[in-house]
Order: C-alpha cells, then structure tokens, then sequence
C-alpha cells in the first residue's frame, strides 16, 4: 500500500490533541467526530471504510465499512486532503482525557491490535480492519470481547487511551498480567489469554475482578492507567452517592445529608 508520510505534534498533557502537517497532495483519514481544527486549504470528504487501497469497488468499500461496524465504530471515516500550493495542518482531539500515541506501522511489523474505539487518524492508506480472538475465554472474559481494531500498513497511525500511558517490551515467553481493561495495544506476537485471579476470596473481595489479562512475549504492549469504563463508572457511583443537590455533592458529608432530605 502506498502511504502517505507525514509530520506530527502533539500538544497538551492530560488533555492531547494532535496537530498534522501535510504537504501538497497528502491526506490523512480521522475517525468521525475527532477532527479539533484546520487550516484553510484543507478540504474534507467523508467516505465508506478507511479509504485504503485495500478498497476498490463498492463490494471493497462496503466490507471495509462493514469491519469496522463490528468494532463498534461508525460506518465512515473523514479524509482530509492538503489542497493548496503549501504546507498545511489538521488536528484531532479525542472525546475523553488521556493520552495520545503515535505508532510507527513500518518498525512495528505492519499491524497492530488495539481495544475498540482507541483508533483516532492516521495517514491515508494505513487499513483499519478486525481481528478476532482465536481462544474462547479471552473473547468472553478478556475486556474487549471477540473483536479488536487491526491496522495494517506501514504508515503513522495515533490510538487515544485514558490516564497515563505505559508501552512494555516483553522478551519472548516473559509473561505479563494486566487488568483486563487496561489493555491498549500490542503487536501481532503478542500472546493474548486471560487467566483466573487465583482463590475465590481475591476474586469477589479484591475488587480486580474474576479475571487477569495475560500477555507473552514477543512484543511490545501499550497500557492505559484509566479505562474509560472504570471512569464512567466512578462517575456513575458518585452520582448516585452524592445525589443532585448542592456543592456538598460526592461528598461523605453530602452523601449522609441526602439521606434526611424531604421532597
């Protein structure tokens, strides 16, 4: 595939965007919604899939899309094409707070499996496609179901994830156990399996779940500090504490409050 090499900033800390550079002629495809601003010059399409050169004709552009909709991801990707006689630039933010990372496809091998949702832009002909988990008990338990986000190529491509980011170098069978949902990325020699905490007491008491994700080297993993389910989570349950009144919300004292509250 031919892609399109180009240049990148990133700004921000806990709240990243990416700012890219394209010369005459380049694009670069966002997932739908992730565009934060662009210089005049820039014009915009919206197509079916990822645009790729994987696929041509209707049928193509019509398995692309339908790939993508099993990762839970809409049917369309915006392409933004440098149209103008100088340099130019478009960035993309994401939708929630975290970290932006810049992968390389080429020094990676030409694929990377990532969580659902984690795509965010890449160059234009990086191809965004699925992957399904091959052991039974990681689709069910491993956080991430059946289905993980593909990229191929040998172009850039930026995955968003939330808190802080850690990538790990794991030598071959070195072994690493993660919370099922911190699991980012990993290359395609990455074993991927889940793995029972270990007693019944852990499991129900230890609030990490029934489950561990295990990972086996050879390869390299990106970890995320806060998925965005424990997040929305947390948020729910003080929601639900610290009721609908006042500044006293979240709080212990405004949580007690609440319960001698008269309508």
């Amino acid at each position: 595939m031919a892609m399109d090499v180009i240049d990148y900033r990133l700004f921000g800390d806990d709240m990243q965007f990416v700012e890219i550079e394209l010369d005459p002629g380049e694009a670069a495809v966002g997932e739908a919604g992730t565009m934060f601003y662009m210089e005049d010059g820039i014009a915009m399409d919206t197509i079916f899939g990822d645009g790729s050169s994987q696929q041509q004709g209707l049928m193509g552009k019509l398995f692309g899309a339908g790939k993508r909709l099993l990762t839970g991801e809409s049917l369309f990707t915006t392409v933004f094409y440098n149209r103008a006689e100088g340099k130019r630039r478009v960035a993309f933010g994401a939708a929630y707070p975290g970290k932006i990372i810049p992968v390389d496809l080429s020094k990676l091998g030409g694929t990377l499996l990532c969580q659902k949702d984690s795509f965010l832009c890449s160059a234009k002909g990086v191809s965004l496609g699925i992957a399904l988990q091959r052991k039974l008990g990681a689709g069910f338990f491993g956080g991430e179901g059946f289905i993980l986000q593909k990229l191929e190529g040998d172009g850039m491509a930026f995955i968003h994830a939330g808190g802080a980011i850690i990538e790990k170098n794991l030598m071959p069978g070195e072994t690493l156990r993660v919370d099922t949902g911190c699991v980012v990325a990993f290359t395609a020699g990455v074993d991927f399996d889940i793995q029972y905490v270990g007693n019944i007491k852990s499991a129900l008491f230890g609030g990490e779940g029934l489950f561990f994700a295990s990972l086996r080297g050879p390869g390299k993993v990106w970890l995320q500090s806060l998925p965005l389910a424990r997040l929305a989570n947390r948020i729910v349950g003080a929601s639900t504490i610290g009721g609908s009144s006042g500044g006293e919300q979240g709080s212990v004292l405004g949580g007690l409050g609440n319960l001698f509250e008269r309508d």
